[in-house]
């Protein structure tokens, strides 16, 4: 049984009340985020309205969370850089390494988000990335290049707001169209 349909059935299976909160943990989950949870509350039968609130609370939540994370670590190695640089310069013993380079397809996936990054900028990266990677990725990945986390954030819920509500529409219509 797959990720969808465990959602599906166990959206079927609890109080409508709680329903809700099964679609935003789905919204929560890179891969699924706001556009399959929506498509798996619409299609348990939760409203549509409701389902996409939902969803793309549960996604916002965890790109928020993954964020202020990437962030604070970001923070920390810098920080901790910019500090083993001073001591260095004030008397170091010089026997410190140099840093490992990248090597393999996570170097080439950086090179690949920073090419696009470069072209299209935060706006663009923000919009277009849920058609390549999970929000959660991305939103990782700018949090990481030193981006600004209140301007990934408003990149980011624009695009997932969008996208939530583009799915929902078109599964809300489909829906309907058979009933």
């Amino acid at each position: 049984m797959n990720l969808i349909e465990t959602f599906q059935n166990l959206v079927a299976q609890v109080p409508e009340l709680v329903q809700p909160l099964i679609v935003a943990l789905a919204g929560a989950v890179p891969f699924v985020e706001g556009e399959g949870a929506v498509s798996i509350g619409i299609i348990g039968g939760i409203a549509p309205v409701v389902a996409a609130i939902a969803a793309m609370v549960g996604n916002f939540l965890c790109v928020m969370v993954l964020v202020l994370a990437s962030s604070g670590a970001r923070a920390a190695v810098v920080n901790r850089s910019r500090a083993k640089q001073v001591a260095l310069a004030g008397g170091g013993t010089g026997t410190e390494t140099e840093p490992a380079p990248d090597a393999g397809r996570g170097s080439a996936r950086r090179e690949k988000f920073q090419r696009a990054f470069e072209r299209y900028g935060v706006p663009g990266v923000s919009l277009l990335g849920p058609l390549l990677l999970p929000t959660q990725f991305t939103a990782t990945m700018l949090a990481a290049s030193g981006i600004g986390k209140g301007r990934i954030l408003f990149w980011q819920a624009l695009a997932i707001i969008g996208w939530t509500t583009i799915v929902a529409f078109i599964v809300g219509s489909a829906v309907y169209a058979i009933r």
